[in-house]
């Protein structure tokens, strides 16, 4: 049975790299994290606050939505983005986006989430590149961004740009 999993990217490059390449990619010592994505799985895509240099005036997003294309697997060469090192990586079939630093504001909706159990402290469970999703949490995420995403060939340009 295929799960859903938020993918939190915490950097504008980053970002553009995801979207235009339409691959994810995870950190190192997040391997036991990153396998637990496969093949088949929805992706629910998730820009932090910090994504776009900054944190005071940016809201974390729920801004896209994929489905996991191929299995996690080890780079030949590692992947710098920035400063980070990502030696895995999976491929995405993107199939919709919000428009450039828009979607729905996750914490608006932390209080109804089940992955939240603590919503006073549900930005701890976010300092990962991955977090699976209770069913209803998925069905209630991805139905509430849904009125926001643009197929995927008609968002993709500004992303590319960035």
């Amino acid at each position: 049975m295929s799960e859903t999993h938020l993918m939190i990217i915490s950097n504008r490059d980053a970002l553009s790299w995801v979207v235009t390449e339409q691959r994810m990619a995870f950190p190192a010592g997040r391997s036991r994290l990153a396998r637990s994505v496969r093949e088949g799985d929805e992706v629910l895509l998730y820009t932090t606050r910090g994504c776009f240099g900054n944190p005071t005036r940016d809201r974390g997003r729920l801004m896209g939505r994929a489905t996991v294309s191929s299995p996690v697997h080890v780079l030949p060469e590692p992947l710098h983005l920035g400063e980070r090192v990502f030696p895995e990586e999976c491929s995405l079939d993107i199939h919709a986006l919000a428009d450039w630093r828009r979607g729905i504001v996750l914490s608006d909706l932390v209080p109804r989430l089940e992955v939240f159990p603590d919503p006073s402290a549900w930005s701890v469970r976010m300092r990962r590149a991955v977090l699976t999703l209770p069913i209803t949490d998925a069905k209630l995420l991805r139905t509430t961004v849904a009125p926001l995403l643009r197929p995927y060939s008609e968002a993709v340009d500004v992303y590319r740009q960035a």
